[in-house]
């Protein structure tokens, strides 16, 4: 996952909304959102070549969004899947708190990253490019290739016409969501960062929504857990001109 907006316990009975876009080289193989074998049940795309998922919900309203810290200058060519770190915590029954803890300390065997995790009551964030893990209070937060909340022209772009749409229509309102992820429009040169992969890569790499023949948006997905138990994941997959390709909508109840 590249960039995830999320309102926890911001919009009435609906404490968790996360929309996030993934990015990912088009030849990767994946198995679109789906929900898994055993127990507890887990709803998420899969990583078909390293395992593992971006992002994916459980039974228990447990969550987790992971993204990738954009860092070409300290690449660990043995370092183990990043996607493991959402399935680990789905699969397990660690409290948000302590799964953060845990993965702040063994943090520094991985590729660069951010990893949101939470529940209905809860949610922590951790990485291994920040200080100590840290509990998210109520708001609206977003995360891309950098910090939580680091102010790219991407992340404030989406940031502000994801608080629009809370502020128009009840929620989830799924065209709305995906119209704000969808959004192509590039940064200018002057706003760009500077994260040594090339002007042209940054440009590429700028909008909310990127369209190119090797690596591309793949998919947009949406995540709301209601008040009353229900559970919505809504993934959008994309083909490498940008033009949709396949729709997962999966429903559940969830009981902590």
């Amino acid at each position: 996952m590249c960039l995830a907006v999320l309102a926890l316990h911001s919009v009435a009975d609906l404490p968790v909304l996360i929309a996030a876009n993934r990015d990912e080289f088009h030849a990767r193989p994946t198995q679109p959102a789906t929900a898994w074998p055993g127990r507890p049940a887990i709803y998420a795309g899969r990583d078909l070549r390293a395992g593992g998922t971006w992002m994916g919900v459980d039974e228990r309203g447990r969550y987790a969004v992971v993204t990738n810290f954009r860092d070409p200058l300290h690449i660990l060519a043995d370092a183990p899947s990043r996607g493991a770190l959402v399935e680990d915590y789905l699969r397990g029954n660690a409290s948000p708190a302590d799964y953060a803890a845990a993965v702040y300390q063994r943090g520094a065997c991985y590729n660069g990253f951010n990893l949101i995790v939470g529940d209905t009551a809860t949610a922590w964030y951790a990485g291994n490019r920040d200080g100590g893990p840290r509990a998210l209070p109520p708001g609206i937060y977003a995360v891309s290739n950098h910090l939580l909340d680091t102010p790219w022209p991407k992340l404030a772009r989406t940031k502000a016409a994801f608080r629009q749409v809370l502020r128009s229509a009840p929620q989830p309102d799924l065209p709305a969501l995906y119209a704000t992820l969808f959004d192509r429009t590039p940064a200018d040169d002057a706003s760009l960062p500077d994260t040594g992969i090339g002007l042209a890569r940054e440009r590429l790499l700028s909008s909310p929504f990127i369209v190119s023949p090797d690596y591309g948006t793949r998919g947009s997905t949406i995540l709301a857990l209601h008040a009353d138990g229900r559970g919505e994941l809504h993934e959008r997959r994309y083909g490498p001109n940008g033009v949709p390709t396949g729709d997962s909508d999966l429903a559940f109840q969830w009981r902590a």
